[in-house]
């Protein structure tokens, strides 16, 4: 049986438009996979090993790393060479990407060549969506370039929006749970603690209900414990965490521990300025809501109104026309 080139194209474009949704989904999960198992993993590698070789001590067996260390090691490895086309050449652009992913929560001295090897990464992979799949689905035509150059975009700036969102969720959880940390303080500095003792009992209280805030506060701990200069701790955790109000807390303890004034005065009226604050942009968005509610009004709502409302005078009209134009 013979077959003309044109059914052949036919067939093959058909098929290439049926696999092309399960191929996107595939290439979507493999990249969301990826990054889920480098992001989330937030030990650093004297830390893990340290946990083997604790592990060896107590007899527990180190035992075969599993599947999502392997690979972050792989990645690891490949990181340094995948980034090295996106590298920032100038030290201020190299210290404002780490602060940004300080900012998210990776400290590591390996996660801005990680961040920029994930980054190019993925910018192949949208290239080779491209050229696998829309290219042959639409042709060399306007559109399928459009559409290839479209998929390479978004996987090119889809770890930046990730860092994005997460540095947008650590800075509200701060800002949230600020407050009540402060207040800890109060409790711990007018107890008769000391100012690292009570940071330290902040991170120990808070620790289930405000992660973020408690390993901040440990980090501090752990760099005075190191010997630093406090005031070199508590500008760093203000610049670390991207926040306002923790930079603002860091300098009025600078300023309190340089002229010798009471913490606790200025913890207090530090975290009632914060509340006040946060009731104030509270009251904002309830203020705003009456303005969002029209949208939804007029696009989802009012059409269904009108629909009922009008609905039966409209057709009474049309019956009496049609009724009329018979006669």
């Amino acid at each position: 049986m013979e077959y003309s080139p044109l059914l052949l194209s036919q067939a093959l474009s058909i098929g290439a438009r049926e696999t092309v949704p399960l191929l996107v989904a595939v290439a979507i999960g493999m990249g969301v996979y990826v990054l889920y198992t480098i992001f989330t993993a937030r030990d650093a590698r004297a830390e893990r090993r340290l946990d083997k070789f604790s592990k060896m001590s107590t007899g527990e067996g180190g035992g075969e790393s599993s599947n999502a260390e392997r690979l972050q090691i792989l990645l690891q490895k490949a990181a340094p060479a995948l980034a090295k086309p996106l590298t920032p050449q100038s030290e201020e652009e190299q210290s404002e990407l780490r602060l940004k992913l300080m900012s998210a929560g990776w400290r590591g001295e390996n996660a801005p060549s990680t961040y920029l090897g994930i980054k190019f990464g993925c910018l192949l992979v949208g290239l080779l969506i491209a050229l696998t799949v829309i290219v042959p689905t639409y042709g060399m035509t306007s559109n399928g370039l459009m559409y290839g150059l479209l998929v390479a975009g978004v996987s090119f700036y889809l770890p930046g929006i990730f860092v994005w969102l997460r540095i947008k969720s650590r800075k509200t959880q701060i800002f949230c749970g600020l407050p009540d940390a402060l207040d800890l303080m109060v409790v711990c500095v007018e107890a008769g603690l000391g100012l690292d003792a009570a940071m330290r009992k902040v991170a120990e209280e808070m620790a289930r209900s405000f992660p973020i805030i408690s390993e901040e506060f440990s980090i501090c701990n752990f760099q005075l414990q190191m010997g630093r200069p406090r005031r070199e701790v508590l500008h760093d955790l203000g610049l670390r965490t991207g926040v306002d109000d923790m930079k603002s807390l860091a300098a009025i303890l600078i300023q309190a521990d340089r002229f010798g004034s009471s913490i606790g005065t200025a913890l207090r009226v530090q975290s009632d300025s914060m509340r006040t604050r946060r009731k104030q942009l509270a009251e904002e968005k309830a203020a705003k809501t009456a303005v969002q509610l029209i949208f939804p009004l007029v696009l989802f709502i009012f059409p269904a109104i009108f629909i009922v409302l009008v609905g039966p005078a409209a057709l009474q009209i049309m019956d009496n026309y049609l009724t009329m134009k018979t006669e």
